[in-house]
């Protein structure tokens, strides 16, 4: 499997992601610079977490024009899988890739620290291969989480079961408590119509090493490669 993932100005959680997909998982890696419309054959686009041209205007807003997301939005309508991670969330959903949109947190304030969350549907790539009922605690790290979309988007999302993670607390309830930006309906992540490209605001890339003390991010990845690699 080979994955590209993007560096844009501003990218800070890049050389994670490469870390985690080559280092621990042992895939094949590219970086992809933004100016670069050569996708150089990648299988899976990974748009990395960060500050996007410092996030000026709007998260996501300038990066979503960078040269390297016309390759992108081609490589995603023809079928070939991206993600993105919470800016990369951001960036997709701009590019008009994922449906909705990431408003400012309800307090306003950057939030950085470890949250609970679970998948919401077995339909997915990222979600096929997790235990539904298991709670997975990843980080988060942004100040533009809080998803949403219209009713009509969001009736479609459910009914689609395109929404693949609800923040919840640590039992696995979802509320209003373990809603860390006001996220409608403790929406964590969503995917596209066709299933091919997925956005969620939390780190797995932050909770994928051992010497973190933390591999629940691991799992969503191996749900990946157990999903696209025959055995």
């Amino acid at each position: 499997m080979k994955f590209g993932v993007i560096i844009f100005p501003g990218s800070n959680c890049d050389h994670d992601l490469i870390y985690v997909l080559r280092d621990i998982l042992g895939q094949e890696v590219v970086e992809l610079w933004h100016k670069d419309r050569d996708l150089k054959g990648v299988d899976f686009v990974m748009v990395p977490g960060g500050f996007s041209y410092g996030d000026y205007l709007r998260s996501g807003a300038i990066a979503r024009f960078s040269p390297v997301m016309e390759s992108v939005i081609e490589h995603c309508n023809n079928g070939g899988y991206a993600m993105g991670v919470c800016n990369g969330f951001q960036i997709l959903c701009e590019a008009g890739l994922l449906p909705g949109t990431l408003l400012h947190n309800t307090e306003h304030k950057f939030i950085c620290k470890n949250l609970h969350i679970k998948s919401a549907t077995s339909s997915t790539i990222l979600t096929s291969g997790l235990d539904s009922d298991k709670v997975l605690k990843i980080p988060v790290a942004h100040g533009e989480g809080r998803y949403y979309a219209p009713d009509d988007v969001l009736k479609k999302l459910n009914e689609n079961q395109q929404v693949i993670f609800r923040y919840c607390d640590k039992d696995g309830h979802f509320n209003s408590k373990s809603n860390p930006n006001g996220s409608l309906e403790n929406i964590a992540g969503v995917t596209n119509e066709n299933k091919n490209v997925f956005g969620m605001m939390p780190h797995p890339e932050r909770a994928a090493d051992e010497l973190l003390g933390n591999e629940d991010g691991r799992l969503i990845f191996e749900s990946i490669l157990k999903a696209l690699i025959p055995a």
